[in-house]
This record gives C-alpha cells, structure tokens and sequence, in this order.
C-alpha cells in the first residue's frame, strides 16, 4: 500500500491540552484507589479486574483525544469548547469508579459513551474540512464511524448488565483497540506529527509519575527515625530513577522525527503508563503490614519488569545508530533475571527488597545512560 505523509507545519503541544491532561491526574487518582480495597490480605480478583478496565478505558480516551488534537487541531473555538465537555464528563467517571460501583454504573457509561460521542462528531465534522482531499476525507470518516460504534456500545452496556449480569465494556475497549489499528492499517496517508505525539505521551508518563510522588509522600511519616529515612530514601530512589531511565530514552534515543503513524509506539505506552500505575501502588503495599508479602512483591516485580520491557520496545522508534545491540540485550535481561532471584530470595526481608529494587532500578538507567552515550552523542 502507498503510503503518503501529509505536508504540514510542526505541531506544538499547546497549553490547553496541558489543562485537560491535569484531568487526568484526578481520575489516574480515582483509578487507583481501586486497589486500596483489600480482602484477606490482598486486592480482590474482581476489584483488580474494574481496576484494570477503569485504566484501560481512561487511557483510550486520552489517545483518542491526543490523535484528534494530532491530525486535525487548530487550536481553536471547536476544539476548546470539546475539550472542557469532555474535562467535565471525566469529572463523572472519576467519581464513578470505585469498589462498589453498581449504583454508580450509569453515570459511569453515560459519561464514557457522550466522550466517544464528543470526539466521533469531531471526526465527522472535521470531514468537511477535508473535502478537497478524499483520501483523508474517507479515513478522517472512518474513525468518526470506529467511535460511534465504540459509543453505543458503551450505551448497551448498562442495560445488558441490568438484564444479564454481564458487562460488555471490555468488548467496547477491545472494538476501539481493533477498530483503531484497522483504520491505521487502511489509512493512505499519514496524518501524524510524530514529534508532536511522542511529547504528548511523555507528559502523560510525567504526569502519571506526579501521582507516583504524590504517594512518596507517605513514606516520609515518621519524622527523623532511621527506619523513616532509609525507606524514604529508598523510595526516593526507586522514582527518581524510573523517571531518569525514561528521561533518557525519550531525549537521547527516540527518534522523534520519524515519520510514522505512531499506533505501536501509543500502543507500547498504554502499557508503560499502566505498568508506572501498579508501581505507584506497590510502593503503598510495601510499608503495609496489612498486605500479605508473597502477592505484594510478585506485583511489585511484574509491574518492574512490565515496565522495562515497555520501555525497551519503544526503542524500535530510536535513532538508526542508536538501534540496540545484543550485548545491550543481554545485560538488560541478566539485571532482570538477577533482580527478580534476588527478590524472590530476600523476601520476608523488607529492607533488603527495596533496597534491591533501587539497585535495579538505578543499575538499568545506568545501562541507558551508558548505551546513549556510545551511540545516541555520535548520531
């Protein structure tokens, strides 16, 4: 397939899509509080599963919103006035989520529903911008239609489960999913500001580690005790050093002026983004005498590695000199496999485990840092 690239102007993030990201720190909030519902010692297989759904569904809604900014925002009246319906509808579904959810179910779909509504209508309207050129005018329609198909059956969901007991929402996340990467598959040509979309999902990463230091702050109870300050310090660490590791691909390694629709690269941070989430809350677990210890670290070394190796497929998008080689490879993998022994070794032991998780996390940004210097400074 002919593939063309649109000419356009580089895009810039502007200042209202920083406000309507500030959104999404309350509902990354809500979002995770879900995990505070603990039954006999850990997070209840049914509040993890709304929990993942409720992240899944949010951080859809944001790529759809970044796509529509992406390809056809002007910045102007139309996309202000979009953008603040769907700020206030996200209002509702941060207050919708929550452990006992039933009776807050259809404010809930109402309010997802209208937003895929918000942004299909865009789409469409969009289409008689596009008028003089039918090609983006088929594929700017064709994600009007992916949406609005995604609404309704958001809209089914609450009377299905009202008949049934079953809830169809993750069919409407899993028909967005596929619809998407469909109309990327079909679309002839790219739309995409590539540059524009790899700032977008970064400050959408520091904004999900703004969370991450909002609970830090828990560690630091205690006043000036050794036990307060050596956990503090660690954990310290721990963000400091998951931030600089992401830091460092994103500014040295990533080729962000690549042209590329963007959908892997998206795709990879739907799961970097969820991987940070269930970090943030085994650090809360960590200090919590009321977790039991075996599930607690197992969540904190699957949402470690989780997000390492999210991060270490992005650099398929990295520089052509900066491509990763198979020493590289394996120095990553063999910190892995020693950090989770370790782990796995250490357990009963709270103060060798986060210091060993620091360690890791510490020990991959040096990895990174050493790898952009011998490749990414002689690009």
């Amino acid at each position: 397939m002919d593939i063309k690239t649109a000419k356009k102007e580089e895009k810039k993030v502007e200042y209202l899509e920083l406000i309507y990201d500030l959104i999404f720190v309350y509902v990354i909030g809500r979002n995770n509080s879900l995990l505070h519902q603990v039954t006999d010692g850990f997070v209840g297989g049914q509040v993890f599963i709304a929990y993942i759904l409720c992240t899944l569904t949010v951080i859809q809604i944001w790529n759809f919103s970044t796509y529509y900014i992406n390809m056809h925002g002007r910045n102007g009246l139309r996309d202000h006035v979009c953008l603040f319906i769907n700020m206030f509808l996200l209002y509702f579904m941060g207050e919708g989520t929550r452990a006992h959810w039933d009776s807050h179910l259809l404010e809930y779909h109402i309010a997802w529903g209208l937003i895929l509504v918000n942004l299909g209508m865009q789409y469409f309207l969009e289409t008689r911008n596009r008028k003089s050129e039918p090609e983006v005018c088929a594929q700017t329609g064709r994600m009007g239609v992916v949406l609005m198909i995604e609404a309704l059956i958001v809209f089914a969901t609450y009377p299905i489960y009202t008949a049934t007991g079953v809830s169809v929402a993750p069919l409407a996340i899993l028909f967005g999913v596929a619809g998407t990467m469909l109309h990327g598959r079909k679309a002839k040509v790219i739309l995409v500001d590539f540059t524009h979309l790899t700032e977008r999902a970064m400050l959408y990463v520091v904004f999900t580690f703004g969370e991450m230091i909002i609970v830090l702050a828990d560690y630091f109870e205690g006043g000036l005790s050794a036990n307060t300050l050596y956990f503090a310090l660690m954990s310290f660490l721990i963000v400091v050093g998951l931030f600089l590791s992401y830091g460092t691909v994103y500014d040295h390694l990533i080729d962000r002026e690549m042209k590329s629709s963007g959908l892997v690269y998206m795709l990879i941070h739907i799961f970097l983004i969820f991987a940070l989430s269930i970090i943030t809350t085994s650090l809360e677990f960590m200090h919590n005498s009321e977790i039991r210890l075996f599930p607690k670290i197992i969540m904190l070394i699957a949402s470690f590695l989780t997000y390492y190796v999210s991060l270490f497929l992005t650099l398929r998008f990295s520089k052509a000199k900066c491509r990763p080689k198979a020493g590289f490879v394996l120095s990553l993998a063999g910190t892995g496999v020693s950090f989770v022994a370790l782990m796995l070794i250490f357990m009963r032991n709270n103060y060798v485990n986060i210091a060993l998780s620091a360690v890791y996390v510490w020990g991959i940004f040096l990895l990174l840092h050493h790898f952009s210097k011998k490749t990414a400074d002689h690009a």
